[in-house]
């Protein structure tokens, strides 16, 4: 009961986050969706702007996070290489560090409805023992 009662919480949570959203906006939100559940293949760039160069160029069914910190910002990239197996790349973001995320392939998704992913494994997570025993 309590389960269900959380799952009817966060879609009621969901849906009123998502009204008065347009088109685009709920394109852009499908989008999002798809590509951090690694349905979309990306390319992620970070370029040096004092030099012009590439310091790391990632490519793959990535997912993207950004986050600050009081000294400056990150970049979490993590990638889907297989059945099960993924790698994570962190960078650094300054005043000369920047990144460019590009979506390699067009996606289909809907402009009219919001795409909600359940994941039961996330509700019900997933114990482990490192104990050693």
């Amino acid at each position: 009961m309590k389960r269900k009662l959380i799952i009817i919480a966060a879609t009621a949570a969901a849906a009123l986050a998502l009204v008065g959203c347009n088109d685009a906006e709920v394109a852009s939100r499908n989008l999002s969706t798809d590509a951090d559940n690694f349905k979309i293949p990306r390319r992620v760039v970070f370029i040096n702007g004092i030099t012009d160069k590439y310091a790391l160029e990632i490519e793959g069914y990535c997912s993207i996070e950004t986050r600050e910190s009081k000294i400056a910002g990150a970049v979490e990239v993590t990638c889907k290489t297989g059945p099960g197996l993924y790698k994570k790349h962190s960078m650094g973001l300054s005043d000369n560090m920047t990144f460019v995320a590009e979506q390699l392939d067009p996606a289909a998704v809907s402009a009219d409805h919001y795409k909600l992913t359940y994941k039961p494994t996330v509700i019900i997570p997933h114990l482990e023992n490192t104990s050693g025993d």
